[in-house]
């Protein structure tokens, strides 16, 4: 697991890319922002059982969706402190570089919203029916303010 893990880790850094996920030759990749691209496996159930996964930024939204992949690790560079319980109550071993109190949202104007959809959820599962809540209202929300409509 510790090749995967650094793998996955290297690939982050060195290639661009917002997630990574790496098991034996196997390697997942995305550059989308968010925890777009883990829904999106989640959605196709793609097997990710077992995989180490790198990811920018990790929060209790992303950790929730990654215990639901099944994961056994995740490395960021930044993670806040309810990712970490969420995915070490779940077994799933964690690295990070910096632990923080939360995510902040992409302005840093105030907290993450998908931080905030799941701050006192404990299910994963409940986790992903608020996560995709919270898109359905954040989509909403960007097409009224759409110019010129």
């Amino acid at each position: 697991m510790k090749g995967d893990w650094e793998r996955a880790a290297g690939l982050l850094a060195a290639r661009g890319y917002t997630c990574v996920l790496c098991k034996g030759e196997k390697v997942y990749t995305s550059t989308a922002r968010g925890v777009g691209p883990l829904i999106r496996w989640l959605d196709e159930k793609t097997d990710l059982n077992g995989f180490c996964a790198a990811d920018k930024v990790v929060g209790k939204a992303a950790a929730a969706l990654y215990v639901l992949l099944g994961v056994a690790a995740v490395y960021a560079p930044v993670m806040s402190g309810m990712a970490v319980q969420m995915l070490e109550e779940h077994g799933i071993e964690v690295r990070y570089d910096q632990c923080v109190r939360a995510v902040r949202n992409r302005t840093d104007t105030g907290p993450c919203p998908m931080e905030e959809a799941v701050r006192y959820l404990e299910s994963p599962w409940e986790a992903l029916a608020a996560i995709r809540e919270r898109r359905k209202q954040l989509a909403a929300a960007k097409k009224e303010c759409v110019p010129g409509r």
